[in-house]
């Protein structure tokens, strides 16, 4: 309520010196025919003087105030023209400035009564958190998730796999206590898009493993759970992610879960930098990887950060085929004929693949000095020359690419 008093007050007051500032009187700037009516009456005062010293006679004197009479009497009526035009206009500015002054105000209050919430207390970050916690204490169970969820997720139809998979849940209905047969059981339904089968039988895998049941074990159970739930961290798969992360707290998949199910509980501050590590830590096959590059830029201005994707660190690239740095020392070391096969065989796929697939310029570069090292100077010159018009608008690469050529040079001399 002090808001509203405090908002409106100060809406009024700054409208009101708005129209006070307008309607204030203006100086300055008189119509030209109140100029004219002036000068008209100081000439009628001249003639009379004219008259007196005998300058003009009194016919004179009378067709001078005809004459100047008549001009008054224009000059007025110019006057009277132009103060009723003032008079009218003045009138519609008013009416202007004061109904936009209103549907501005107006306008403001409607603004806030679709987008704003007018009475809700304020949230200092402390009471957030404690909502958010809250919500998080009272959300769907893992039940309750399934159960809205009424489409059958994963891969086509595998008549094959499923008949396999009907003998498989025969016979583990027999053998209930078989922890191989119920690790099976659990992978192909999963496999088939069985989820919620899929998890019962994991969970019944981690109840016979006790124990020996492994960090992994508590990350599928808290993976199919989630699949099962269409994606929905419930308080049952938050507990078995949990347990997993407790005893693999590297593991990719658990870490990319964790930083979902904070996501969705409404706290961007601790799954964005659990997504921006294990984005930089992970390999380029990763499976995570595309989820979290679709979602971590969204994460991360919800958390307060501004941040592109280009910005954050990215997965190593792996080495591609060919020779390293390494494999060139350990060919320098050999007689020449042996060094010669090593390299010509290491060579071979690294010059095969970049002329079908190109490759980035660490590898252009290998190869240059691969060819270089078998003295093959005009194949790894016309390499060089190629990979020149590759990297022509790559700066960084070029740098690479040039200092391949130098060692070229150094090679040839």
């Amino acid at each position: 309520m002090g808001f509203w008093i405090v908002a409106g007050f100060m809406s009024l007051l700054v409208a009101l010196l708005i129209l006070l500032a307008f309607l204030r009187p203006r100086t300055g700037g008189a119509p030209a025919a109140a100029y004219d009516l002036q000068v008209y009456r100081d000439q009628l005062k001249e003639v009379d003087r004219d008259l007196e010293r005998g300058i003009l006679t009194e016919a004179e004197a009378a067709r001078a105030r005809t004459e100047v009479s008549r001009r008054i009497l224009e000059a007025d009526r110019a006057l009277q023209r132009v103060q009723t035009a003032r008079t009218g206009r003045g009138a519609l500015e008013r009416w202007i400035v004061a109904g936009g002054l209103v549907a501005v105000v107006a306008g403001a209050v409607g603004v806030y009564f679709q987008i704003g919430a007018p009475g809700y207390p304020d949230l200092p970050m402390a009471t957030r958190i404690a909502i958010i916690d809250e919500a998080r204490a009272t959300r769907p169970g893992q039940a309750e998730a399934e159960a809205e969820v009424t489409m059958r997720q994963g891969v086509p139809e595998q008549p094959e796999r499923e008949e396999l998979v009907a003998q498989l849940r025969t016979i583990m209905e027999q053998r209930p206590d078989d922890p191989q047969g119920m690790a099976l059981l659990a992978s192909n339904e999963a496999a088939l898009g069985n989820f919620r089968a899929a998890r019962i039988a994991q969970a019944r895998l981690i109840e016979l493993l006790g124990d020996e049941a492994t960090g992994a074990h508590h990350i599928d159970l808290a993976e199919m759970m989630i699949l099962a739930a269409g994606g929905y961290v419930s308080p049952d798969a938050e507990a078995a992610l949990l347990r997993g992360l407790e005893l693999e707290p590297r593991n990719g998949t658990a870490r990319y879960y964790a930083g979902l199910m904070y996501a969705q509980q409404g706290r961007p501050d601790l799954a964005f930098p659990i997504w921006r590590d294990l984005l930089a830590e992970s390999t380029p096959d990763a499976p995570w990887l595309e989820p979290i590059r679709l979602q971590i830029e969204e994460v991360a201005a919800l958390a307060g950060e501004r941040v592109s994707l280009a910005d954050l660190p990215q997965p190593a690239s792996v080495p591609a085929p060919g020779p390293t740095a390494e494999d060139m020392e350990a060919a320098a070391a050999l007689p020449p004929e042996d060094r010669a096969a090593m390299i010509e065989g290491m060579v071979a796929g690294l010059s095969s693949r970049l002329a079908a697939e190109g490759g980035p310029p660490e590898d252009w570069a290998r190869l240059i000095s691969a060819f270089g090292v078998l003295g093959r100077t005009e194949q790894a010159q016309a390499v060089y020359e190629e990979a020149l018009g590759v990297f022509a608008e790559n700066p960084a690469a070029l740098a690479q690419i040039e200092a391949a050529g130098e060692s070229l040079g150094e090679a040839a001399e």
